[in-house]
């Protein structure tokens, strides 16, 4: 008995052309493919096999067919969704309802664009022991897992450390030229007009605040290789000064990484010397003072200490 019908046989008759099959036929015909169809779907199972998958697919029937010398199947593949219609005259045959396709459109059809030659090219894994950041290499991040092993750190009240990973600062493309424009104003053209607007903007627009650490340590760095540019150390002063008027910059983090280094600096070198400007020394006790009226307060040992000098006296006069 065959679990495939004599039905089933008579409409793959009439598919193709043969549409005087008799009964009997059909149901002789029955048993032998079944046969066939199992035959082939063992060796699709040993391909599967060999492949090291655990789902069959239709690459795999088809290399049943190859070793079994049976003809192929020819036609394209589609990534439409099967669509199965009612055999007519047959209450539970199905068939799936193909698009015709005319040769004149498939010969019409563009050509489709050659595959990329097979080529090997290299590429470093590590250079000196370190690992280069190119495309070809997985990031560092996907690299260090934390360890099961490793025993949960807790803090003394008995809750678990969190860990942050640093973050990455990135700037945008407009803040980037904002920032080359004014240090390059500084630093060359700090007499000009243009180097007045800047100081305005500064001191004014909403967007800084991700500038900040840069501008702290642009002027820190400047001040300490141009001692001697009493320009220079006027321009930076009025950088700070200027940033510390915008109502809209936290600045309050990064004031002692900025005022003890450079404002001091600048303050002292130019008191020393008799000829040095003296703006750049009012606008560092400005600088100071308005850093301690609104973040610090007063130290007054400058007053008392039988060491201070005049300008240690006159900064924190003006600091209070």
């Amino acid at each position: 008995m065959s679990i495939v019908p004599k039905e089933t046989i008579e409409v793959i008759a009439q598919s193709i052309g043969i549409n005087n099959l008799s009964p009997d036929v059909a149901l002789a015909l029955a048993p032998d493919v079944e046969y066939r169809v199992r035959e082939i779907m063992q060796e699709a199972i040993k391909c599967m096999r060999h492949s090291k998958r655990t789902v069959l697919t239709a690459d795999d029937v088809d290399s049943a067919l190859t070793l079994r010398n049976v003809e192929p199947i020819y036609g394209f593949a589609s990534g439409d969704p099967l669509r199965f219609k009612r055999a007519v005259g047959h209450k539970d045959l199905f068939y799936i309802d193909d698009k015709d396709v005319e040769f004149k459109d498939v010969i019409e059809a563009p050509i489709p664009k050659a595959p990329l030659d097979t080529a090997v090219v290299a590429h470093w894994l590590a250079i000196e022991g370190v690992q280069p950041a190119i495309p070809e290499n997985a990031p560092v991040e996907a690299l260090v897992t934390p360890s099961d092993n490793r025993k949960s750190e807790h803090r003394e009240d008995g809750l678990p450390v969190e860990i942050k990973l640093p973050i990455k600062h990135v700037l945008s493309r407009e803040l980037q030229l904002y920032f080359d424009k004014i240090t390059e104003l500084t630093v060359s053209r700090s007499e000009s007009v243009l180097f007045k607007e800047a100081l305005a903007s500064l001191a004014t627009d909403s967007g800084l605040h991700p500038l900040v650490p840069y501008f702290t340590y642009f002027v820190s760095d400047e001040v300490t290789r141009s001692l001697n540019d009493f320009p220079l150390l006027f321009a930076l002063m009025r950088i700070v000064r200027s940033l510390l008027q915008n109502p809209h910059i936290h600045i309050e983090p990064y004031v002692r990484a900025c005022l003890p280094q450079s404002s001091a600096t600048c303050y002292k070198d130019s008191a020393s010397c008799f000829s040095g400007p003296y703006k750049s020394i009012d606008s560092t006790l400005w600088c100071y003072s308005r850093a301690c009226c609104t973040w610090t307060q007063c130290d007054t040992s400058a007053y008392t200490a039988e060491s201070s000098t005049l300008f240690t006296t006159s900064g924190a006069r003006d600091a209070t």
